[in-house]
């Protein structure tokens, strides 16, 4: 059962974002206590997201044969998993609240628009506008879980919006197929594979500029050039190096290697805004 339960939470991006929480509130200087509970407020968080999203596609699941699903496979029943996210949810806001006003508030935003994706948004043209809202605050809940509040600068949120448009529009790029057949008509499948993948790495280039550009301004304002400031270029580099590999294959055909390079470049993103978090609220 707890297995069943842990595999319908989607383990992957739960981890993952759980792990950039840690990340950037280590960056940015929180206490262990702080650190603490925003990790784990994030992780509370993304389980109420991805229990949300298996019980609210157990049907769809069935219908195309998801075995790699826990409720479609019959090892979960799909109330189980909804009343788990429910709980998930409510012990993520618990332990926001703990963060004080302003990240609770900054996450029950983020919150929401990921649950407005699982209910409604994903079958519609605006699918992508959860992904741009929820990672576009991600920045700011590691700043606002500080002892001395305030939101992340707007090129760390620039950066945010942008791994979120890129995580959407190449998250999708394996399963087009089986989403048509269920009548899943997000952004991505009405623009098409080969477009999602160019849009996703347009998406990741825009995100590493931003925060290169926003560390080389912070520091021609306090004349000096740091290691994050070269961290942050040799970012924008790599994650150029693999667009233009993936740009031309997609190009070609967009297969899983492309979602496979995506996701590279989506990694070299998350380390260069990790890596630069110390500047995140400058």
């Amino acid at each position: 059962m707890l297995g069943a339960l842990w595999r319908s939470s989607h383990p992957g991006p739960t981890v993952v974002v759980s792990t950039l929480s840690l990340l950037l509130g280590t960056a940015a200087g929180l206490d262990l206590s702080r650190l603490a509970l925003l990790v784990g407020a994030v992780f509370a968080g993304q389980l109420s997201v991805g229990w949300s999203n298996d019980a609210i596609d157990a049907r769809r699941d069935g219908t195309v044969g998801r075995l790699d699903k826990p409720i479609a496979r019959g090892e979960i029943s799909a109330r189980g998993v909804g009343s788990a996210a429910g709980a998930a949810l409510l012990l993520a806001l618990a332990l926001s609240a703990l963060l004080g006003a302003g990240f609770l508030a900054a996450h029950a935003v983020a919150l929401a628009s990921a649950w407005s994706y699982n209910l409604w948004l994903k079958r519609t043209a605006a699918s992508v506008a959860p992904f741009a809202v929820s990672f576009g605050l991600f920045p700011s809940l590691a700043t606002l879980a500080g002892a001395d509040p305030m939101v992340a600068s707007p090129w760390a949120t620039a950066a945010g919006a942008a791994l979120g448009i890129a995580v959407h529009f190449s998250n999708v790029l394996p399963d087009l197929d089986d989403d048509a057949a269920t009548g899943v008509r997000g952004l991505p499948h009405r623009v098409g594979g080969r477009a999602s993948a160019i849009i996703a790495f347009a998406a990741l280039t825009a995100g590493a500029a931003a925060v290169a550009l926003g560390g080389a301004l912070l520091a021609g304002t306090r004349g000096e050039v740091s290691i994050a400031v070269l961290v942050a270029g040799l970012g924008l580099l790599g994650v150029v190096v693999i667009g233009a590999t993936g740009l031309v294959r997609a190009l070609r055909n967009p297969d899983r290697v492309v979602f496979r390079l995506v996701m590279l470049a989506a990694l070299v993103l998350v380390l260069q805004l990790a890596l630069t978090g110390v500047r995140l609220a400058g």
